[in-house]
Formats: C-alpha cells, structure tokens, sequence
C-alpha cells in the first residue's frame, strides 16, 4: 500500500510526489504518458513560478536546459508600448519558457529521485473505495495488463479533463466559460529576449523566447471566432500579426520550425479540490484561461500547498480532511483575484477610456509601469496595485481588479 497515488506527472504531480517523497512517503506516480513527451502549454514560468524551483534545488537544470533567461516583459498596447522588469518575489526576477519535453522530463526525474517510484504509459481506468472513501486505482499498462494499486490518498493531477475529477464527481464553482481559444507555432531566426504581449480589440498575440533558439508565437481571439479563424488558421494567424506591423515583419523574416496547435478548450473555473481519500491539484481543481500564462506557477504553488496539507495530516498534526479543506481555502484566497483579472482579460475587449488614461499614465512612470507588469505576471497582488493606481489617479476604486475593470466600464458608458 502507498501514502499517496498521484495521477498526472506534469507541472502539478511531478513537484507534489517529489516533495511528498523528500518527506518519506510512499509514493507512486503514474501517467498515461511517457516522457519526454510534448503537450500544449504557455511555456512561461514567471518569478513566483522560478522561485519555487530554486527552493526545489531544479533551477539550476532549467537554466542548463538552453531555455533563456529572460527578465523583461512588453506590453504594447498599440499607440505605445510598456516595457519594464517585474518586481521580484522571494529574489527571484528570473523568467524562463522552456518546452515542456524538456520542463517536464525535469521535473519527472526529480521525483524519481526524491524516492517516488514511477510507472509511465499506465492508463488509469477506475477509481476504487472502501468504506465511502477512495482508496486506490485500477490502471492499464502499455503491455496491456491490469494492475490494481492502494493508497492513503489518490491524488489527480490529471488536467482539466482529469479522470479522478470526473470519477469522484468534483464539483465545479465560480464557472465562466470558455472566453477565448488559441493557436500558435514555433518559428526560427525571429530575434527575440524578452516576453511580448500585444492586446487588441478581439485578440492577443506575442512572443515568448524557448529552447534551442526558437520562439513560440501564440495568437488569441475570443471564442466565438473559432470556427471562422480555423478555415484558414495560417492565414488568419497572420493576419492578426500584421495589427502589430514590427512585430509581423520580425516573424515573416524568420522560418516556422513546427505545426500550428491550437485549442479552444478552455474553460474557466474552480473546483473542489478534496473530499473522502481524493484530492485534485494543478489543472484537475482549477484552471484559467492562458492569457496570463499563469498555469504552470499555479502548479507549482498548488502542489506546495497540497503537499504541506498531506503532511500535516499523515503526520496527525490535524486531521487530514480539516488540512486539505485549509487547502482549498488558500488556494482559492490566493488565486482568485489573478482568476478574475485573467477572465477580465480574455475577453479582449477594447480598453475603456478609464483603463487608456491609465496605461497612458504608466507609459511615463517607469516604476509603475514595472509594477503593472508585475500584476501580469503574478508577483505583485492585483488589488495592490490597483488600489494605488486609484489612490494616484482617482479613476479606479479600491480592491480587486474585477471592481476596478468594472468601474472602468461604468466610465467608458458615462463617455458614451
């Protein structure tokens, strides 16, 4: 029998079967999948995300993994560009965006060496209980055999499809629906060293700097224009660049190296992350669109998190249910205004006048600016800094950015 089943061994399940296992408990880790082995993703680790690396002792691999360093961020907004450095978290400004063949495979491999014991191309089929609590799996290997495994705790860190979720029925909450949908490539000879954003009325687009001297190239449009953009994806891709027309030069001047990939699966949502010998972490209990590029920093705190609240209860500091109630309750205080933000921002809709003056504002305040950037990439708390930015300018409420946006609206409606 084990302490822990972790189903899923990406962003979320490698870290927390590792920093279970770093604890001395029996872990095993198991994925459909083996590694390495390429899956959507934003790419961007921004510091917070960094941070939890170094203090894992694996930042050093990435960097070793010729994914650049990058620690600058643009945020062009059409009439103007801001640029600047996000402020640091725990002394760690660095921003990486390594593909994930390499990320994850690090990340597997930690675990492995922290002791967890794990089984790739193991396709788990059903859960299994025993008197009203999960208590195990029933998977399938690539030779096709059946294994039946038990643990304490069978965790999922199994995506936003996740098989456990659906299986224990997890219920979902402060639901939006999907809001935009996304395509992008990697191209070559594109000179490139910093992150780039590029909001538009109905679309985003930019530049993210990985491995081996390629950039990925996301574009984003709002939900509703899948179906029209995918009749000619490349096309349309382009299309949408030449709104920044620098940047579409820099990109046609270089060469696509890989396949458009796109998806517009992506829902907003939070959901309960625990209940009777389960819980979800990562994707599989909460997931936001990637506008943000917040999703794999969420994985690493998520796991932080639920590792701790295992711990404590395995270790009956408190019982386990109150521990990973407490973890819910974090996770949600934590993420929430980030969520908000993020969905605010998927919509791509054109900037009210209220939230222009403010852009405007921070175009020449350097030190502001920096702290903006520092809300995008989730090292400074939104209402922070939109408390201050109503303080300095008397267009945006106190709080949350969800009353700030709002009150922008409300703004832009009176200029109507």
């Amino acid at each position: 029998m084990y302490d822990a089943i972790i189903v899923g061994a990406r962003c979320a399940g490698s870290p927390t079967a590792t920093l279970l296992a770093r604890k001395g408990y029996r872990v095993l880790l198991v994925d459909r999948t083996t590694f390495p082995h390429d899956t959507i993703s934003t790419h961007l680790i921004w510091p917070p995300g960094v941070a939890h690396l170094k203090r894992w002792g694996l930042l050093e691999r990435i960097a070793a993994s010729n994914a650049p360093l990058v620690r600058r961020v643009l945020f062009d907004v059409g009439d103007f560009a801001l640029l600047g450095t996000p402020p640091p978290v725990d002394g760690v400004s660095a921003i990486f965006a390594p593909r994930r063949t390499v990320l994850d495979k690090i990340l597997v491999d930690a675990a492995v060496e922290a002791g967890a014991e794990l089984r790739e191309g193991f396709a788990v089929q059903e859960l299994m209980s025993s008197d009203g609590r999960i208590s195990g799996i029933r998977a399938q290997s690539s030779s096709g055999s059946v294994h039946t495994e038990t643990a304490r705790i069978v965790i999922g860190a199994d995506g936003r499809h996740s098989v456990v979720a659906r299986q224990v029925r997890a219920r979902d909450y402060e639901v939006k629906p999907a809001l935009a949908c996304w395509y992008y490539s990697y191209w070559t000879g594109v000179p490139a060293d910093i992150a780039e954003y590029y909001p538009r009325a109905g679309r985003t687009f930019g530049i993210i700097p990985t491995n081996d001297g390629r950039v990925c190239v996301p574009v984003g449009l709002t939900h509703a224009e899948f179906a029209e953009f995918r009749a000619d994806v490349e096309g349309n891709y382009l299309k949408t660049l030449d709104l920044a027309p620098a940047l579409a030069a820099r990109v046609r001047g270089g060469r696509r190296v890989e396949r458009f990939y796109g998806t517009a699966s992506l829902p907003n949502y939070f959901r309960v992350p625990f209940g009777p010998g389960w819980a979800l972490v990562g994707d599989a209990g909460y997931h936001k669109d990637p506008i943000t590029a917040q999703g794999i920093s969420d994985a690493f705190y998520g796991a932080e998190l639920l590792a701790e609240a295992v711990d404590d209860g395995f270790s009956n500091r408190r019982p386990l249910d109150d521990a990973l109630a407490d973890y819910q309750r974090r996770r949600d205080a934590s993420l929430r205004p980030m969520y908000e933000f993020t969905c605010q921002l998927a919509a791509m809709e054109a900037p009210p006048p209220a939230m222009q003056r403010l852009f405007a504002a921070l175009h020449s305040d350097q030190a502001q600016t920096d702290r903006f950037l520092g809300v995008l990439s989730g090292t400074l708390p939104v209402a922070d800094f939109f408390a201050q930015a109503g303080e300095a300018s008397g267009q945006f409420t106190a709080g949350s950015s969800a009353r700030s946006m709002r009150h922008s609206r409300t703004v832009a409606k009176q200029h109507d």
